[in-house]
């Protein structure tokens, strides 16, 4: 199992701003533990997200010399992406695209074909600086907007985006109402037709339903899961309190179960969650 760490998710939701020096010491824990990746920021509106808006500046506070972890930031435009190319410690650029017209509107303003596009720019300045093109299907299970959503909506659109030479994807659970069943049947429909492209799961979730999304990912083949620590964060418009980010304790837990070999430093994870909880 692929674990990767989403710090920036957890704090982008958090009103007061954190000092970047203090957000600067916490992921330079995170990147003792081991972790496959950590999604450490983004290159956004500072107006629509000022928690991040010091990403730049957080990236020469990082020390990342003993470290084999990579690390990924948002983007959500070409603009954003270009930002995110001029740094060398950035290794994977992720772009939130949605199945969800209402919600690609929202999100990054744009409509499904406008962002088809945008990506296609984007995948070619990622490879044109040697970086990792991650895209997130927002709403890649269900769709409370009434927008149509079924698995080969979601196939159909992955099959566009391959087309960019993209070769990971991470399908979200954007305000944590996937059901199990529909979980299950995207992951295999995507891993049976694509073998060849790595898929992971991003879950949102309230505390008393997570096992059930991760094993139901988890049979259908997916190895590849975000999480964050304490399950903090997760999507502003869930409009549920107690949805939140995966909790990378729970995955760390299932992975045992599973006898999943995961090359953590468990006492360097333990600092890190007591460092994050002086954090917020």
């Amino acid at each position: 199992m692929k674990l990767i760490e989403c710090p920036r998710d957890a704090w982008q939701g958090v009103h007061s701003f954190i000092p970047t020096e203090k957000k600067a010491a916490y992921i330079n824990q995170l990147l003792k533990v081991g972790f496959d990746t950590i999604d450490f920021g983004s290159f956004v509106s500072p107006k629509a997200m000022p928690q991040v808006s010091d990403t730049a500046e957080l990236i020469g506070q990082l020390d990342i010399s003993d470290s084999s972890t990579k690390l990924l930031a948002i983007v959500a435009n070409d603009r954003g992406a270009a930002d995110a190319c001029q740094f060398p410690q950035i290794t994977d650029i992720g772009y939130p695209f949605s199945i969800s017209e209402t919600f690609q509107i929202r999100n990054a303003n744009s409509t499904i074909s406008e962002s088809l596009e945008r990506v296609k720019r984007i995948a070619a300045m990622a490879a044109e600086h040697g970086k990792d093109l991650v895209i997130y299907i927002s709403m890649g299970f269900g769709n409370p907007y009434g927008d149509a959503w079924n698995a080969e909506i979601v196939f159909e659109n992955i099959e566009k985006l391959a087309g960019f030479g993209i070769k990971t994807f991470s399908l979200a659970d954007t305000v944590g109402v996937a059901k199990e069943e529909d979980i299950h049947a995207v992951f295999s429909r995507m891993l049976t037709l694509r073998p060849d492209l790595e898929f992971g799961a991003h879950f949102h979730t309230t505390p008393d339903n997570w096992k059930g999304k991760v094993s139901a990912a988890y049979e259908a083949g997916c190895r590849r899961f975000d999480g964050a620590i304490l399950g903090y964060g997760g999507c502003p418009m869930a409009q549920d309190e107690l949805v939140g980010n995966m909790a990378t304790e729970n995955l760390v837990t299932f992975a045992k179960y599973k006898k999943e070999l995961l090359t953590l430093d468990l006492q360097a994870l333990q600092n890190a969650r007591e460092q994050f909880l002086q954090l917020i």
